[in-house]
């Protein structure tokens, strides 16, 4: 749920969200609702570039609130393989990715932060894990963000700068995100940015971060298991508990919503942002082979 507060009745422009995960072997949609208030003049759905579902929608009114209320039922089955298959000359670091795969990597493999203070963050693992296993060589980076730096809950729009999250030793699941998917590709690796949720079991609901809210991660692709996920913020490797929403090449592509408000600026108040997953166990599921 995402409500937006104003001081006074403002004019709603057109808003975007993207909050409907993303089906596939690994997860099944089963039921999806969206609900707005004030009620939109209009409701659309589109693609975008990246085969995202976007929902588009359009006001006629002016209003003091915006809410949007999304609920989805879906079943989630978790990658259960204790290593990815790869394919051999890509099992260890370094490898060169074939002349195919790069034609259609290479918005992945291209830097949007370059800086010296990431490639020498990330040549450590490079050095540490030459000629070692490639997997082997990313659960480190992983376990590093997770280990080394501060969980820090931002609601402000945006990333930090890689260099400023390496500075402070701290950040959100955004900017880890941003800052493995930078390392990884001064590595040569491909990787783009996700947009999701994480689903914390009451287990381990005091030591998963990111719940609450839309989380972020960075999946990277490696040739024989394709895109697998890599979650810095909980040191996840695999899709264990997240739910793929949306991704890109870059971070300001798959924002969860956007839109404007005709009125004075002061006039807004404030956002607040919820998200809730929660589990039922069924049995006689069909699972994907």
């Amino acid at each position: 749920m995402t409500v937006y507060r104003y001081s006074q009745p403002v004019g709603l422009g057109e808003h975007r969200m993207m909050f409907r995960p993303r089906e596939s072997h690994d997860l099944r949609l089963r039921s999806a609702r969206l609900d707005i208030t004030p009620e939109p003049a209009g409701v659309r759905w589109v693609h975008d570039v990246f085969d995202n579902s976007i929902a588009v929608v359009s006001f006629d009114h002016k209003t003091e609130e915006l809410r949007f209320e999304t609920t989805v039922t879906l079943e989630h089955f978790e990658t259960n393989l204790p290593e990815f298959p790869l394919e051999d000359y890509a099992t260890h670091y370094p490898f060169q990715y074939s002349k195919e795969d790069r034609a259609q990597l290479d918005r992945a493999l291209t830097h949007h932060y370059p800086t010296d203070m990431v490639n020498e963050w990330a040549g450590r693992f490079a050095r540490e894990f030459e000629h070692q296993e490639t997997l082997a060589l990313l659960r480190a980076m992983t376990l590093c963000i997770k280990k080394d730096f501060k969980y820090v809950r931002r609601s402000r729009k945006g990333v930090q700068d890689p260099c400023e999250t390496l500075r402070s030793r701290s950040g959100s699941c955004r900017d880890y995100a941003v800052l493995m998917m930078e390392g990884a590709r001064s590595l040569g690796l491909a990787a783009r940015f996700v947009s999701g949720y994480i689903f914390s079991p009451r287990s381990r609901s005091e030591t998963m971060l990111g719940g609450g809210a839309t989380h972020a991660w960075v999946q990277i692709y490696l040739p024989g298991a394709g895109w697998v996920d890599f979650d810095p913020t909980n040191d996840i490797v695999g899709n264990r508990n997240l739910i793929r929403v949306a991704f890109a090449w870059d971070h300001r592509q798959v924002l969860p919503l956007w839109g404007t408000f005709y009125g004075e600026a002061s006039a807004f108040v404030g956002m607040d942002v919820t998200v809730r997953v929660t589990e039922d166990l069924f049995e006689g599921l069909d699972v994907p082979t």
